[in-house]
């Protein structure tokens, strides 16, 4: 399974939409959305949602069995 970052990072790559056109409309600078497509930097849940919304994403929960760690026993 792809983690959340890099599945956010398709999302916003396979969109019609440029970054300036994102971050005009979100708020979210144009560096911070560079710099997490370049994986330089992480982006924010709140960045992440404002982002989702206006590309029309909707996340949803999925439940997978977590193995446990060896080293701790946790989950």
């Amino acid at each position: 399974m792809r983690a959340l970052s890099e599945q956010f990072r398709q999302a916003i790559a396979a969109s019609d939409v440029t970054r300036y056109e994102i971050a005009k409309a979100t708020g979210v600078s144009q560096s911070t959305l560079s710099k997490f497509m370049l994986r330089q930097r992480g982006i924010s849940i709140e960045a992440m949602d404002a982002v989702g919304l206006f590309l029309g994403l909707r996340l949803s929960a999925t439940s997978e069995k977590r193995t446990q760690n060896p080293t701790t026993g946790a989950r």
